[in-house]
């Protein structure tokens, strides 16, 4: 995400907004306000205006994704990137636990086994989905990476319609169950991702060059997803089947989905951010971003904090609204703050490192 040493402020900005975007997406499901299908729209107009809200958060993801499959294909791999993801979904996994059972929310009997191996093990227990699947993304990358740069562009564009018919228009066009289809919610599609972002950086989009065609292109996708799922839904009165596709545009892996992300990220790619108190301020909050996840999706949280912050009293009325941008702002805050402090704690424990190295060599420090 950097140019030279300094990474770019309208990246960090897309960042920042797709975090928002996500806990949009988590309070309007999980809280409640967005209906599950099938409903009446016409009878629900509360759960009808939360699905809009949510069609147009719903790209978060896959922007994260690009973002990083952007700069990824023309950097250096860098196993300390490994250890560093390591460390901190282990500081978020173990950490959050031993607070809750000091504070007396949760108590030793509630939890299990398993609940302390996903803890422990937060990667190979999918405890957090986006950490494994972003994880092995990254592991694949440097191979990704000499793939892209070494195919030739033709070939490049067959290979990316092979993975997105695979991946994207079959379970887009086929209003059924697909066995293969794991909604997005895997390295599978990262992966996929990746490799469209990599085409991006070498040979980009021209129509999305354009900032209107790139803002038009995003709003119509994700007004797109709206409508069909409220039609779908409609449908499914009548045809089981379509009760399934109602939920579909709502995956990851939808083309609308694809087609709104790559839109939003061209939107930012090609905003201009002027150097300043702004550029350094969305330089300064971006890192903390991933930590604001691992805070308000750990396992013992992603249900409750909605009920923390009384989302169930408002849920069933337009108050939803203003309540929603008050909860988003506020768990953003307090993710950003306490992974500021995660960050200040793992500095000092690095730079003790060397200093005890030092003094175990026996001379004190001196050179």
């Amino acid at each position: 995400m950097a140019e030279g040493n300094k990474r770019q402020a309208n990246f960090e900005l897309l960042r920042i907004a797709a975090m928002l975007m996500i806990i949009t997406l988590h309070y309007l499901v999980k809280g409640g306000a967005a209906t599950p299908f099938p409903f009446v729209a016409k009878d629900d107009p509360v759960g009808t205006l939360a699905w809009l809200i949510e069609s147009f958060c719903i790209v978060a993801v896959n922007c994260y994704v690009l973002i990083s499959g952007y700069f990824c294909v023309e950097s250096v791999w860098k196993p300390g990137r490994v250890v560093s993801l390591l460390c901190q979904v282990l500081f978020y996994s173990l950490l959050i636990p031993a607070i809750l059972l000091l504070c007396g929310v949760v108590s030793v009997g509630d939890l299990e086994v398993y609940d302390w191996i996903g803890f422990v093990f937060p990667f190979g227990t999918e405890h957090y989905w986006f950490a494994t699947a972003y994880l092995v993304m990254y592991l694949f990358s440097p191979f990704l990476a000499a793939g892209i740069q070494k195919m030739k562009k033709r070939d490049l564009q067959i290979l990316m319609a092979l993975l997105l018919t695979f991946f994207s228009l079959e379970k887009t066009i086929v209003p059924v169950y697909l066995a293969t289809d794991r909604y997005g919610y895997d390295f599978g599609w990262f992966l996929c991702l990746f490799i469209i972002a990599g085409y991006i950086r070498l040979y980009g989009i021209s129509w999305l060059e354009k900032q209107s065609h790139a803002v038009w292109a995003y709003v119509l996708s994700c007004l797109l997803i709206w409508l069909l799922s409220l039609f779908s839904n409609t449908l499914g009165t009548e045809i089981d089947a379509f009760i399934h596709y109602a939920n579909m545009p709502y995956t990851y892996n939808h083309l609308l989905c694809l087609t709104g992300a790559v839109s939003l990220f061209y939107v930012f790619k090609n905003f201009s951010v002027r150097e300043g108190r702004p550029a350094d301020l969305a330089r300064l909050l971006a890192p903390c971003t991933f930590g604001v996840y691992l805070l308000h999706e750990h396992i013992l949280v992603r249900y409750e904090w909605m009920k923390w912050l009384g989302a169930d009293k408002v849920n069933k009325s337009f108050l939803f609204v203003p309540h929603m941008i008050g909860c988003v702002l506020l768990v953003y805050v307090v993710g950003t703050a306490v992974d500021m402090v995660r960050a200040w704690v793992f500095r000092k424990s690095a730079d003790r490192k060397p200093k005890q190295e030092e003094l175990r060599s026996g001379n004190g420090g001196k050179v």
